[in-house]
């Protein structure tokens, strides 16, 4: 058991938090002695549950002497504000993806960290899977040689999925490119080993009454000559977890009978008003806590093409299509489904290390969120300047 902990009050007590929740409470480097939220249901569920102090601002849990770090899982636009105060106030920082909305607000996170001498972790993303930190690990020994071409590709509901109004507006976040495209790239970036060099895209709206992008395809360009492909819809028809040994994002087995029920779901409400309370109820003190998952999370098929194999990542593990026989590498699932991300807050604070998926990782994964966008809009190669 760890002895010392890291003191992590929560900034948001929403969708972000519950996802992460499981981890949280599984991981014993952190302790959970605080949080800020606005609705006071959610506060007095927060008492309930983790005591500590509830607070009603950001403010004042920057000000909170006994808060270590803080785990912002506020909306996207949000960000850049909340992380100025807490910064300020010595908070070290792990901020949900994305790291911002605009390469603008992303840049002042990453220099509000800074000034502050605070370390910044970016994520939780499925780059911290296990599946693909093993692949990482099994292109790092060599003996495959190059990851030379990945290939990415998701099916989901996720436009159908209960929403408030602003994330139906792109420039405040919303949409697949902020919310589902920081994912892939995450996990791509990871794999490719190196900053990416261009991008070539197309995006779909294809809905009218989901006014925002819910679809996109994307190449892109890494140093000598490789390169990723990723395709994501959100648009509730094709279920690629059908290609995860039917195991959902969460690493939970799914009911696949229940094709559809997104739609119907949102068919009940007739009012903005209405879905953003249909949402609500899977928040923080309104919806029970998710449950430990028996698999690896993961963000659908991807396939990376080395010199000498392909790798396939599964929930279970990763298959190994090598030149003359295939193998399977097991990524048992750890009882912390985020515990990389929880152990780069942890190692960094603790004992100084900096974390490799740091603000400036953040800020490169979110310029190329920005570059599909601008490609698709100005049909050109968009070259990329912020990577790290």
């Amino acid at each position: 058991m760890t002895s010392d902990p890291i003191r992590l009050g929560i900034a948001g007590l929403g969708r972000g938090f519950m996802l992460t929740l499981p981890s949280l409470l599984a991981d014993p480097r952190i302790e959970i002695v605080a949080c800020a939220a606005p609705r006071e249901n959610s506060r007095q569920a927060f008492l309930s549950q983790f005591g500590g102090r509830a607070h009603a601002t950001i403010a004042e849990l920057a000000a909170d002497p006994d808060v270590e770090a803080v785990y912002i899982a506020t909306p996207h636009q949000m960000h850049r504000e909340h992380a100025e105060l807490l910064a300020a106030g010595g908070k070290h920082l792990l901020i949900e993806k994305p790291l911002a909305v605009s390469m603008e607000d992303a840049t002042a996170i990453v220099n509000a960290a800074k000034k502050a001498g605070v370390y910044l972790i970016t994520g939780p993303s499925h780059s911290f899977d296990q599946p693909v930190l093993a692949a990482r690990a099994l292109i790092d020994e060599g003996r495959l040689g190059k990851a030379r071409m990945a290939h990415g590709l998701n099916y989901t509901d996720f436009l159908y999925r209960p929403r408030r109004p602003e994330e139906l507006v792109t420039e405040q976040g919303g949409g697949v490119i902020f919310s589902q495209a920081i994912h892939q790239i995450d996990v791509i970036r990871v794999l490719m080993g190196g900053s990416a060099l261009a991008v070539s895209a197309m995006t779909g709206a294809w809905d009218s009454a989901r006014p925002t992008e819910g679809a996109y395809a994307a190449l892109i360009q890494f140093d000598e000559g490789r390169f990723a492909n990723l395709v994501y819809s959100g648009y509730a028809h094709y279920d690629s977890d059908i290609l995860q040994d039917e195991i959902g994002e969460l690493g939970t087995p799914k009911d696949m009978s229940e094709y559809g029920a997104a739609r119907r779901a949102l068919a009940s409400v007739s009012t903005p008003e209405e879905e953003a309370a249909l949402k609500s109820t899977r928040t923080f003190g309104s919806s029970e806590n998710p449950s430990m998952a028996p698999n690896a999370e993961h963000f659908g098929p991807i396939v990376v093409s080395c010199d000498r194999a392909d790798l396939r990542l599964t929930p279970k593990g990763i298959e190994v299509w090598a030149d003359t026989e295939r193998t399977f590498i097991p990524t048992p699932a750890d009882p912390s489904p985020r515990a990389e991300v929880l152990k780069g807050l942890y190692e960094a604070i603790r004992n100084d290390a900096p974390p490799l998926q740091a603000g400036t990782w953040g800020r490169a994964s979110l310029e190329v969120c920005h570059a599909i966008l601008e490609s698709a809009r100005e049909d050109r190669h968009i070259i990329l300047r912020y990577q790290s």
